[in-house]
């Protein structure tokens, strides 16, 4: 699980990766269990968001986790504690697992496709994404806009779009997708065996 980015190195932005894993059969109490102290690790380091965990088979998980900047999670992923709580996970896997990595905005929804697991619909995306904006700008017009008359009004617009960028970037979109995962990324429904 290591980041391959062909980005400029003067870029640091927020980043979200997105592992499948595919466990042992029998061994998922125990995975469970190496992740949890995967998550307890990574909660510690600089810049970390957040971990969502799915389980999205018997023995196939989709775990997704977040970090302000790339910088930060390079460090995450070349940290001893890391390397070594890695190490026990990988026993219990059949596999290296698929890894995304997402950066920008894209982080606003952070389960891209994937087989058995489709991105979710667009009007999902807009429907949640529009409330949020509308909130946020109504609270930015009332509280924020006042502040800032005596700036030039294109500098009001800038300071205004900026501050509802960064905050549904950083607070309100990580804490939405994940409290609207289940309306986002439903899961399939089972066909009734014939």
């Amino acid at each position: 699980m290591s980041i391959q980015s062909s980005l400029n190195p003067t870029d640091d932005p927020p980043v979200t990766v997105d592992v499948i894993q595919r466990v042992k059969p029998g061994c998922e109490q125990t995975f469970e269990q190496s992740v949890k102290d995967l998550i307890a690790a990574a909660s510690s380091f600089e810049g970390h968001l957040g971990v969502n965990v799915f389980r999205t088979g018997n023995s196939e998980y989709r775990i997704v986790f977040k970090f302000d900047r790339i910088s930060h999670l390079k460090q995450w992923e070349s940290s001893p504690i890391r390397q070594r709580l890695l190490q026990q996970v990988r026993q219990l896997t059949l596999d290296e697992g698929q890894i995304s990595i997402i950066t920008g905005l894209e982080t606003w929804f952070t389960l891209p496709a994937q087989p058995g697991l489709p991105a979710p619909p667009r009007y999902k995306m807009v429907v949640l994404s529009g409330i949020a904006i509308f909130i946020l700008l109504n609270l930015a017009t009332t509280f924020l806009v006042p502040l800032l008359q005596p700036l030039p009004r294109l500098l009001q617009t800038l300071v205004v779009v900026l501050s509802i960028v960064s905050i549904m970037t950083y607070v309100v979109m990580p804490r939405l997708t994940k409290l609207f995962a289940k309306w986002l990324y439903p899961k399939p429904k089972q066909r009734a065996n014939r």
